[in-house]
């Protein structure tokens, strides 16, 4: 092992209490730093959820919708319109809305109706129990296995009514849930106008799928002067919009985004304090390698790698805590979401107030005489 590697170990080591207290500090730090982050990066999964599991080259929503629950209304005529457009290969209509449920044993929950073309348009995923084709039939709904407690249902068979209309469990689905807190139920097409309220001649969304080949912006832009009162947008524009309205223009993302900086903002200030006041701890050490012909290069060198050492020992253990914090709220009202993405961000934050805190350090030991230490 080269020297430097010696010496910075040996130095972590040589009070293993303190060492332990230091790793301790930083995996406090970057445990609070990735669980803000995840709760923050989970909210905008939950946000764009329906958006991101929809096979659609084009989503036709009304002028100004602005995410999937905004509810928007359209003609259910601009279908003929639509799939006129070169290239089009079938315009698919959406029914989605609130609605109400009603237990078997009583009460009122809000619930949010979707139904469309199984096959090719929205359709539940994850399904546990059942499967599409039971949802076919009149009155027929699916579950999210994380609401069975709150809608007073858990299995296939299982009854309720929505909306004074009697319906059955006929799949169940799990991790499907809603960022509104009011669970995703999806149901057939023709039912669902009941259970919503909508009119005949009325729809929510259209779904465009394009022919192989065909030129998604041509399309986009030829639809959009063919049919008014609509827009056309890409799954990453109807992603993004959404993502723009609850992350930056709701009191609900302004909150998650002040949690999500301010973490980083405390978590690496307690690491750049707790590991400058390890390294000061060993100022004397540092200067009496000085004091015995070692350059400023090769101190550099030691205090790097034992922030290094810092930084890889604390994240991993963090990593571990925050994947362990992830299964726990991950099917709760907030889940944290912890990606390799987000661990990469965490550990260059890290590593840099490690090194940074090393370097504040330095020039302490820098300003040591060396000869006021051999004359101790």
């Amino acid at each position: 092992m080269p020297l430097v590697m010696t010496l910075a170990l040996r130095n972590l080591l040589q009070d293993r209490l303190r060492f332990v207290a230091a790793v301790t500090g930083i995996v406090l730090s970057v445990v609070l730093i990735l669980v803000q982050m995840g709760l923050f990066y989970g909210f905008g999964r939950m946000v764009t959820l329906i958006v991101d599991h929809t096979a659609a080259d084009l989503w036709i929503v009304s002028k100004g919708t602005q995410y999937f629950e905004d509810i928007s209304i359209l003609d259910a005529e601009m279908r003929q319109e639509l799939s006129a457009v070169d290239g089009v290969s079938e315009a698919v209509p959406v029914v989605a809305g609130f609605s109400a449920w009603l237990p078997p044993d009583g009460g009122l929950i809000g619930i949010f109706i979707i139904a469309s073309d199984p096959v090719g348009g929205l359709a539940p995923w994850n399904i546990v129990e059942g499967g599409l084709d039971d949802l076919a039939t009149a009155g027929t709904v699916s579950l999210e296995r994380s609401y069975a407690d709150q809608l007073g249902v858990s299995a296939r068979g299982e009854t309720a009514q929505v909306r004074g209309h009697p319906v059955t469990v006929g799949a169940v689905t799990s991790g499907l849930r809603s960022f509104t807190t009011r669970p995703y139920v999806f149901t057939d097409f023709r039912s669902a106008r009941s259970y919503v309220g909508l009119p005949a001649n009325l729809v929510t969304y259209f779904l465009i799928r394009a022919k192989p080949g065909a030129d998604i912006a041509r399309i986009r832009q030829e639809a959009q002067a063919r049919v008014s009162g609509m827009e056309a947008l890409t799954p990453e524009q109807f992603r993004a919009r959404s993502l723009n309205f609850w992350l930056y223009r709701t009191g609900a993302g302004a909150a998650l985004v002040a949690g999500a900086l301010l973490s980083i903002i405390v978590g690496t200030v307690i690491i750049a304090q707790t590991l400058y006041s390890s390294t000061k701890e060993h100022l004397y050490e540092f200067a009496m390698v000085r004091a015995i012909g070692a350059s400023n290069r090769y101190i550099y060198r030691v205090i790097a790698f034992q922030a290094l050492v810092n930084a890889l020992i604390g994240l991993s253990v963090a990593t571990v805590i925050s994947i362990g914090v992830e299964r726990l709220t991950a099917t709760s009202v907030a889940p944290v979401v912890i990606t390799p993405a987000l661990v990469a961000v965490a550990f260059a934050l890290t590593l840099l107030m490690c090194v940074a805190s090393g370097i504040a350090s330095i020039v302490r030991i820098i300003r040591v005489d060396p000869a006021s230490v051999l004359t101790r």
